[in-house]
């Protein structure tokens, strides 16, 4: 019991504290710095299985409270807890970085006890910005987790990986800062910095749209929506494998989760007067991104920009649902598109990571991320081709997989606000099978390309352990989702009844 009153804390901590000793452990003991990274991380991992053992199902309310004083003179406080919202962000967050640390076992030959180091201390800041209670201690974490995320790509990254660091820190800092302005002026007027006081705060229509702007500059930025889009696949083509794993299946996630904790119970009038913009930006990123995706050569790159269109499905879901509770008895609707758009969130990053890696396994052989490059890929690595099927399957919508259930929730949602909406949203199951199947069939069918892919071994015992956890959950929430839907159905009704309140 009393270690349920600091398991927050230990969550965040932990890694933290464990990626300081790892870097203390010098270059010189590669194994050690690896051994303890894969302890520290498989400890946290364990830790976040007993905060959700413990999760009480069926209420909305905020659970394994902290809260101490932090700077007192302007009421800022350590304040942390989880809701059905925040625990399933949590578990995808421990559960990736376990595989992550594990795929750059022997792949990371420089300066590993620091490549470790970043990895760990960045997942003990994203848990502590799922689960910070406390606006400016969301602020802290939040700006902190562009450190471990800039040292990853610019010291461990390719060629261009300056350029890629400095334009993905200057996209995500200046949206940050107008988050911050719009912290203050809300302390000003409410007087507190707390997340679910400020839920409740009165604004005026103008101020109202004026925060909303600004947590859309910040937010955006992080999802991220077109058109401040362009950061992320310089950012994921320059960075190692492991940094585009956590930069995809984790970091989108942060934009996403501030919609939901932030514009849409704060600015509840603005959300709702500008809807429009928010599914226009969302179709434009499912639709017109989607046929970017579809002429890129480059494996990484394209999967960059499929993760732009399968964000898209993320906000749509979130801003259908004014038009869909406008109408009598809408709110089951509603649901769907909130809870779908949740759903879609934590199979993009079981799914995106998973293709992300299996990109890192070729390029680890091949040195190449160029789709011509490669071709057969079949013939010699089988089991690799299983599990990239798999993926590239999921990746497309497939019924069965997890990819399916999010974006099929959120158009039957769609589809109850209008039919044009829902058919739109839909074409990006026929974009999605188009690119991904058409790499797919470019890289591993056909004769071998090449002596380089003629070389190839198949994966190996610890990359059959990292795809086959990934393809586990693929087909685990694809199969049967209603575990995740049970622990945030209590937290999507208590908003909708927050936002139909503060509507009224």
């Amino acid at each position: 019991m009393f270690l349920n009153e600091f398991l927050l804390s230990l969550l965040i901590w932990l890694p933290i504290a464990g990626g300081v000793l790892v870097s203390l452990a010098g270059n010189e003991s590669r194994a050690t710095a690896r051994m303890l990274a894969a302890i520290v991380a498989v400890m946290t991992f364990l830790a976040s299985i007993a905060l959700y053992s413990e999760f009480t199902l069926g209420t909305p309310e905020m659970q394994f409270v902290e809260k101490v004083a932090w700077i007192e003179p302007f009421d800022i406080y350590y304040h942390l807890g989880v809701d059905g919202f925040s625990m399933p962000l949590i578990l995808l967050t421990t559960f990736t970085t376990v595989l992550v640390v594990l795929a750059g076992w022997e792949v990371i030959e420089t300066r590993t006890h620091q490549y470790m180091a970043a990895l760990l201390i960045q997942e003990g800041l994203m848990i502590g910005a799922f689960a910070a209670l406390d606006a400016m201690l969301f602020y802290v974490f939040w700006e902190a987790i562009l450190i471990p995320m800039f040292i990853i790509i610019g010291v461990w990254g390719g060629p261009r990986r300056v350029y890629a660091t400095i334009k993905f820190f200057l996209y995500t800092f200046l949206g940050s800062v107008f988050m911050l302005v719009a912290f203050i002026y809300m302390y000003i007027e409410g007087g507190t910095f707390e997340i679910l006081a400020l839920h409740q705060l009165e604004l005026g229509s103008i101020a109202q749209i004026f925060i909303f702007l600004a947590f859309l500059l910040a937010f955006a930025v992080k999802v991220p929506m077109w058109p401040v889009h362009t950061w992320l696949p310089d950012a994921h083509v320059e960075a190692p494998t492991g940094g585009s794993v956590v930069l995809a299946a984790v970091m989108l996630k942060l934009g996403g989760y501030g919609l939901i904790r932030f514009s849409l119970p704060i600015t509840t009038g603005a959300s709702s007067e500008l809807d429009w913009l928010m599914i226009a930006l969302s179709l434009v990123a499912i639709v017109y991104i989607g046929f970017v995706a579809l002429v890129q050569p480059d494996m990484k790159k394209l999967i960059a920009y499929s993760s732009v269109s399968h964000m898209g499905f993320v906000t749509l879901g979130f801003f259908v649902i004014f038009a869909i509770l406008a109408v009598p008895g809408g709110n089951d609707g509603a649901a769907l598109g909130v809870q779908g758009a949740m759903v879609q969130m934590i199979s993009h990053g079981f799914i995106s990571g998973a293709l992300f890696l299996c990109v890192g396994v070729m390029y680890d052989r091949v040195h190449s991320r160029m789709i011509s490059d490669y071709g057969g890929v079949a013939n010699t690595m089988p089991v690799f081709a299983a599990f990239m099927m798999l993926f590239a399957l999921a990746n497309s919508g497939l019924p069965g997989t997890s990819g399916f259930v999010g974006e099929f929730m959120v158009i039957l949602s769609a589809f109850q606000a209008n039919f044009w909406l829902a058919f739109a949203a839909a074409l990006t199951l026929i974009l999605g099978a188009a690119y991904t199947l058409w790499m797919y069939k470019r890289v591993v069918f056909g004769a071998i390309a090449n002596d380089d892919v003629a070389r190839l071994s198949d994966v190996s015992g610890r990359e059959k352990f990292i795809l086959g956890a990934l393809a586990v959950a693929v087909l685990l929430f694809g199969l049967w989702p209603a575990p995740l839907l049970e622990v945030m159905e209590p937290s999507v009704q208590n908003l909708l009844e927050h936002i139909t309140r503060k509507l009224q």
